[in-house]
């Protein structure tokens, strides 16, 4: 089996000395080609292309300059590079022990199954590298949340959240792969059935460097979540949620402070308006913006709309409490939910609407596929 090992990075250079030496002693004999997709802030890169020649197999490094969607888009992009059918997919901190490779390739060279899948979860296999509890906990209960999302297509996987695995890119479409943040296997599998298979590995500790697990890769992780399982409008109703009780508390507690309810609501849509943008931005329509134009265009269509809305909502807002006495906060609560469908509708169609010709989006798609990064040679 020719075979192409895919590493996306993001500031690893300590890591890729020893990373190269073990996969070389693993795969000693066999046809292989190592694909770094980098994403770094230092000179990783460079390291990567300066050691690619002290070894024997080819090394090549894409320095991606924009890290669109993340480690998830960094393998994309190695899958687009990769010479060979069979792409593997390991981290560049040594948690993915090279060493297991081989038993990967032997299940896979079986002939019956898409993906081997490298996990912590099945019978054999340890997470001991997870940093401490809590990190543990976290992934244990993720992991049991996705299953419970994906019951039929994920029924013969304990582990849908590592990063360890061995994929059969003609059994998906890779173009039709929408990565947000880190949890790329999750995302291979949501999207078609797919024949899988386990070997259990031991998730070992970092060798060089610092877990890149945030807060932010979190909620990235739970949008991924919500817009495989139930589209795009989930995802906003996500985002929508958050705004509407961060509006509702600032509300609240300015109505708590003495402010009449009408200034209260105002200020609080105005801070929950730019907020809600951002959210939208780099989560819910992440993978729209390289085609809607500029930032600044978006931010204005957007914030305008949902000021236009607000100036509308909050004149009925007054009716419902001085009209039909109903509380301020569950009126406001009331006419939020009502701009939820117009306000998805309005952002979806016009704020992200491609701006480009179906011709020019044709070509740009297949000049990405040509040249998915910024090669640095040896």
């Amino acid at each position: 089996m020719d075979l192409s090992i895919i590493v996306p990075t993001f500031n690893e250079g300590p890591n890729v000395d020893e990373l190269l030496r073990r996969i070389g002693t693993a795969l000693d004999g066999r046809v292989f080609e190592v694909v770094f997709v980098d994403d770094s802030t230092d000179d990783t890169a460079a390291i990567i292309a300066a050691a690619a020649s002290r070894f024997p197999f080819p090394v090549r490094v894409l320095h991606r300059d924009v890290a669109t969607a993340g480690l998830g888009g960094a393998v994309v992009e190695g899958f687009r590079a990769a010479t060979s059918r069979w792409c593997l997919v390991m981290d560049g901190d040594l948690q993915h022990p090279p060493e297991d490779i081989p038993r990967m390739i032997e299940r896979a060279e079986r002939g019956d199954v898409d993906i081997v899948i490298a996990s912590r979860y099945a019978s054999g296999g340890t997470s001991g590298g997870l940093a401490d509890a809590t990190r543990t906990a976290v992934s244990r209960v993720s992991t049991s949340l996705t299953k419970a999302m994906f019951p039929r297509k994920l029924a013969g996987c304990t582990d849908p959240m590592t990063g360890f695995f061995l994929l059969d890119t003609d059994a998906v479409d890779v173009e039709a792969l929408r990565p947000r943040g880190f949890k790329i296997l999750l995302e291979v599998l949501a999207r078609r059935q797919l024949r899988v298979d386990e070997v259990p590995f031991d998730f070992a500790q970092r060798y060089a460097g610092r877990s890149k697990a945030t807060f932010t890769q979190g909620v990235r992780f739970l949008t991924q979540l919500a817009m495989l399982r139930f589209g795009r409008m989930s995802a906003f109703a996500l985002v929508g949620g958050f705004g509407a009780i961060a509006n509702l508390v600032i509300m609240w507690g300015l109505i708590r402070l003495g402010l009449d309810y009408v200034p209260a609501a105002v200020i609080a849509s105005a801070v929950t308006i730019v907020t809600n943008f951002f959210l939208l931005e780099y989560l819910v329509f992440a993978d729209m913006r390289s085609e809607s134009g500029r930032m600044r265009s978006r931010f204005l269509k957007s914030t305008t709309f949902n000021g236009l809305e607000a100036i509308i909502r909050i004149p009925v807002l007054s009716v419902l409490v001085e009209g039909a006495h109903v509380p301020a906060v569950l009126a406001a609560a009331l006419t939020l939910i009502a701009a939820f469908v117009v306000r998805f509708m309005f952002h979806a169609l016009i704020v992200y609407a491609p701006k480009r010709t179906r011709r020019a989006a044709a070509v740009a798609s297949t000049a990405a596929a040509v040249a998915p990064g910024r090669t640095l040679e040896p």
